[in-house]
């Protein structure tokens, strides 16, 4: 997760994760959905699919990238904002 307030008017958060394969993508997407709206939140947009390699879903202060691995290292999401602070990292 990279706090990206000190450095971007786009948003607050980034949350950048992989799935290995697109029914693991596709249920990432789908969990985080269920569960932010279980919250009472919803996304206002969610762009790409499963097939795509990279879906995003856009809930205003944070930004869910959910990438297949060969699209997230072409992209490189964290090296673009690299001046962001990493919030939480796993691995």
């Amino acid at each position: 997760m990279l706090d990206l307030r000190s450095i971007s008017l786009l948003t607050d958060y980034f949350v950048i994760c992989s799935g290995e394969s697109e029914r693991q993508i596709k249920a990432i997407v789908d969990e985080v959905t269920e569960k932010t709206k279980e919250e009472g939140v919803r996304p206002l947009h969610i762009e790409g699919d499963s097939s795509s390699g990279w879906v995003l879903a856009d809930y205003g202060g944070v930004i869910v990238h959910v990438f297949a691995p060969a699209v997230r290292n072409y992209y490189q999401l964290e090296e673009l904002w690299s001046d962001a602070l990493v919030v939480v990292r796993m691995q």
